[in-house]
C-alpha cells in the first residue's frame, strides 16, 4: 500500500501529534446524537423526493441519517442535535473564507437593507465582473444564478458562435443537470449510479460525445470523425465530481489546441475550482503558466461567496453574439442579483496571496496526517490534489479517468466517513467528491480532524478487509 499525491511525490508529514503514544482511541470517540436530525429528514421526506434538494446530501452512498444543520461559524458547521463538526465540504466549495466571514456578513447585511432585488443593473454586479476579468483570461463575463445555468448557457453561445451542435464531454466531469451534459456524469450521477440520461430526450444525448479523460488519442479520433460538426468541448479545469483528477501535464492545452484547429471552442468550466484551486483558479495551475487561454470559462460557488450566483464569461467577439448585442438569447430575473454579487465581490476582495497560502498549508497538513494513518491502518488509498482542493481514493494507484475513479473501495469509505462524523468531522458523503478547507480552519479545527483519524482508519480497515 502507499499513497501519492498529484504532484507524484510521497505525501506523507511529520506531525508530533501522529506519534502513536498521542493517538485517541476508538474507545474515547463521542457519538454523536441524531434524533432530531432524523426527525427532520422523516418530516422532509413526506414532502420532499428523497428528503433533500440535492441528492449526495441523502447520505445514500454512506447510509445513515444525514444533519440537518442549523448554524455555522467559520470552520464548524452545528446540527439540529446540538453536535459540533469540523467542515471539510464548506457547502462544496464556496465557503473560502470560512462561515459567516463577519465582513462578508456586513457587505450583504448593507446589501439587504438597500433592497434584495430590483431587476435593473446595479453596481456590484459591475465591480464583481471587473474583479473576475482582472484575474482570469475571460474578457466580458455575464452573471447567471447556478453552475448549471451557466454550463447550459456557454453551450448555448458556442453553438450559436459556430453554427455548429455536437459537444464533446469527458466521463466523469460533471457540469450540471444540463440535459446533453449528464451523459456519465460525475457527482450525485456517480454517488449514486443513476443512468445519467433517465428523462433525457434522445435527441440530446445525441448530440453529445463522451470521452474517457486524460485520453488524447480519444479526442484525436473524436476531432478526426466529427471536427466539422463539433461546437465545443468542455471539461471541468480540474475535474473534482468523480473526486479530484487533475489533467495530465499539457492536458488542457492540447484541448485548447485542438479545438482551435478545428473551429470549435473550449470551454473550461471553473465553477468548482473558480478561485478556489488558486487566486485564478483551475487555469492559475496550468494556462496561466503555459500561456494558453480557453475561449470560454464558467464560474459559481466561491465567486456567490455562499449565495445563488455564477457566471460565464470569454473573449470579447465571442460574447458579443449574446443578446442584447447579438442573436443567441439568454435572460435571467435574478442574474446579477445585488445581495449575491455583493457576497461574492466581498469574497474576492478578502481572498488575498495569505488566504491562499494558508489554504496550502492547510490541505497539506492534513492530507499528509489521512495518508500516515491510512497507511498504518494498511488502508490502500491515493490522495489527489488540485491547487488547494484534494481528495483521498481508497484504492491503489493514481486515479487518471472516471473509470480508475469508480474501481475503490466505497465500503472503506463509509465505514470512514462514519467515524470521523461520529467524532465531529463532517466529510463529503460520498467516496466521488473533493475535500474543501478554509481560511477559518486554525489549529483547534485541524487537530480535532488529526485526533479522529486513527479511529476512522481502523474503521476503514476493518470495512475493507484490510
Amino acid at each position: 500500500m502507499h499513497s501519492r499525491d498529484a504532484r507524484g511525490h510521497a505525501d506523507w508529514g511529520s506531525f508530533a501529534s501522529l506519534r502513536d503514544n498521542d493517538r485517541v482511541t476508538s474507545a474515547t470517540t463521542p457519538t454523536t446524537t441524531t434524533a432530531v436530525s432524523q426527525a427532520w429528514f422523516e418530516r422532509a421526506r413526506a414532502v420532499t423526493p428523497g428528503g433533500v434538494n440535492s441528492p449526495v446530501r441523502a447520505f445514500t452512498a454512506v447510509g445513515g441519517t444525514p444533519r440537518f444543520i442549523t448554524s455555522a461559524s467559520g470552520a464548524w458547521l452545528t446540527d439540529a442535535d446540538g453536535n459540533d463538526y469540523v467542515d471539510l465540504i464548506c457547502s462544496w466549495g464556496p465557503m473560502l473564507l470560512g462561515h459567516a466571514h463577519p465582513d462578508v456578513q456586513a457587505a450583504v447585511a448593507g446589501a439587504v437593507a438597500r433592497g434584495t432585488s430590483y431587476g435593473t443593473p446595479t453596481e456590484p454586479e459591475v465591480e464583481l465582473a471587473e474583479e473576475i476579468v482582472a484575474r482570469t483570461p475571460v474578457e466580458r463575463v455575464r452573471f447567471v444564478s447556478s453552475g448549471t445555468e451557466a454550463t447550459m448557457s456557454a453551450i448555448r453561445l458556442a453553438r450559436g458562435a459556430t453554427g455548429r451542435d455536437l459537444v464533446v464531454k469527458f466521463a466523469g466531469c460533471y457540469h450540471g443537470h444540463v440535459d446533453p451534459l449528464l451523459a456519465e456524469a460525475g457527482s450525485g450521477v456517480a454517488t449514486l449510479a443513476v443512468p445519467g440520461t433517465s428523462g433525457v430526450p434522445a435527441t440530446a444525448a445525441a448530440e453529445t460525445l463522451v470521452l474517457p479523460y486524460n485520453d488524447r488519442e480519444a479526442v484525436r479520433a473524436a476531432f478526426a470523425t466529427h471536427g466539422p460538426r463539433i461546437a465545443c468541448l468542455i471539461t471541468e479545469a480540474s475535474p473534482g465530481n468523480m473526486g479530484v483528477v487533475p489533467p495530465a501535464p499539457g492536458f488542457n492545452a492540447f484541448l485548447a489546441e485542438t479545438c482551435r484547429a478545428h473551429g470549435a471552442l473550449f470551454i473550461s468550466d471553473e465553477v468548482m475550482t473558480g478561485f478556489r484551486a488558486t487566486a485564478q483558479g483551475g487555469w492559475g495551475l496550468d494556462g496561466a503558466v503555459e500561456g494558453w487561454t480557453p475561449d470560454l470559462m464558467t464560474f459559481g460557488k466561491v465567486m456567490g461567496g455562499g449565495f445563488p450566483a455564477a457566471a460565464f464569461g470569454g473573449r470579447a467577439d465571442l460574447m458579443a453574439h449574446l443578446a442584447p448585442e447579438g442573436p443567441v438569447y439568454q435572460a435571467g430575473t435574478l442574474s446579477g442579483n445585488p445581495v449575491a454579487t455583493t457576497a461574492g465581490l466581498a469574497t474576492l476582495r478578502l481572498a488575498t496571496a495569505e488566504v491562499y497560502a494558508h489554504l496550502d498549508a492547510t490541505a497539506h497538513t492534513i492530507r499528509a496526517a489521512v495518508s500516515e494513518h491510512l497507511q498504518v491502518a494498511g488502508v490502500p488509498h491515493v490522495v489527489q490534489v488540485a491547487g488547494t482542493m484534494f481528495s483521498v481514493f481508497f484504492r491503489d494507484g493514481a486515479v487518471r479517468d472516471f473509470a480508475e475513479a469508480s474501481r475503490q473501495d466505497t465500503a472503506a469509505y463509509a465505514a470512514f466517513f462514519h467515524s470521523m462524523l461520529d467524532q465531529g468531522v463532517y466529510l463529503p458523503p460520498s467516496a466521488y467528491e473533493a475535500w474543501f478547507v478554509s481560511a477559518a480552519h486554525d489549529d483547534r479545527a485541524v487537530q480535532t480532524i488529526i485526533d479522529a483519524l486513527p479511529a476512522a482508519a481502523l474503521a476503514a480497515a476493518t470495512a475493507g478487509g484490510y
